[in-house]
């Protein structure tokens, strides 16, 4: 945080020196300082790429297993600051949700390997913060006047997200993290260790900015969260003893927790519960990913 803190800060001594202006802003009556500055909001659509859900099949890599149709609104507030419109730093507060469910595979069933008999599902809040740098490959070269208004532009950065995947039963949510599924902290299960609600997250994306005019400008982006956990969804591994659950959890807990880690029965009743079977595949993390539009304001082009 005293980075993200200094960085601002130098931003602003930067804008406030006399500094020559690189070129006029597309007419003459505002010019650009090397430093500008950009308050803005954004909304769009947020998704996930999980153990749950998908397409037919055994479960695809990344985007080949993506559904649209599990995409939540989400939206979010921004602070940047643009050194000579090559090189953008950004403070960016994310909003959002995810979800996932087999059930959206009952019209492929026959050909998902048990996915859709397995009859997960899961809804997740997202709060994210970041701090991102972008590149706009363009504004390499200097321009004396007439510089592009639109702006293809590469990035990147770090983040600290919370989650807290949730599911139904008998039309009430639960937290499944301290349920602790798939025994998680078991002294049966050590490799399993529980999960972490808040953790950090690595953003990169691609994007689009178009001037509109001397205050504001659009973006269009498509950003990508690279995860440390496979458990966004609360699904990574294998079936447990269900008596376990007694042995860690309180009685009330202990019963809830074994009727949503195995929920087949819901759609095979009287199936066998199943005991270190898989549930979920821990070769990949989860990731979610936001495509927004965004509105920024500037602050620091001057008036001739």
């Amino acid at each position: 945080m005293k980075k993200i803190m200094v960085l601002v800060l130098v931003c602003f001594i930067i804008s406030h020196h006399p500094l020559k202006a690189q070129y006029y802003y597309y007419n003459n009556k505002y010019y650009d300082n090397a430093v500008v500055f950009e308050l803005g909001v954004g909304g769009g659509v947020m998704n996930s790429l999980t153990d749950l859900g998908g397409k037919a099949g055994t479960g695809k890599n990344f985007i080949k297993d993506l559904r649209w149709k599990t995409a939540k609104p989400s939206y979010g507030a921004y602070f940047a600051a643009t050194y000579n419109d090559v090189v953008t730093a950004r403070l960016e507060a994310t909003f959002g949700q995810v979800a996932g469910y087999d059930s959206i595979l009952k019209p492929v069933a026959s050909s998902t390997f048990g996915r859709y008999e397995r009859n997960l599902s899961f809804k997740s809040k997202i709060s994210e913060f970041s701090l991102t740098l972008e590149v706009h490959p363009l504004f390499f070269k200097t321009y004396d006047d007439d510089p592009p208004r639109l702006s293809p532009y590469l990035m990147g950065g770090v983040g600290y997200f919370s989650f807290d995947p949730q599911a139904q039963l008998n039309g009430q949510w639960y937290s499944l993290q301290p349920l602790r599924l798939e025994g998680q902290g078991f002294a049966e299960y050590p490799d399993r260790e529980p999960y972490k609600l808040s953790q950090v997250n690595f953003l990169a994306g691609l994007g689009l900015r178009y001037e509109l005019n001397s205050m504001f400008r659009m973006r269009l982006e498509l950003v990508h969260r690279i995860l440390k956990t496979d458990y966004l969804d609360d699904v990574s591994t294998g079936y447990i003893d269900a008596n376990l659950f007694y042995n860690y959890l309180s009685a009330n807990q202990a019963a809830i927790a074994q009727k949503l880690y195995y929920r087949r029965p819901e759609l095979i009743p009287m199936d066998a519960l199943p005991f270190d079977e898989q549930r979920g595949d821990q070769t990949d993390n989860d990731s979610y990913f936001t495509i927004q539009f965004k509105i920024g304001m500037m602050l620091g082009r001057q008036r001739r």
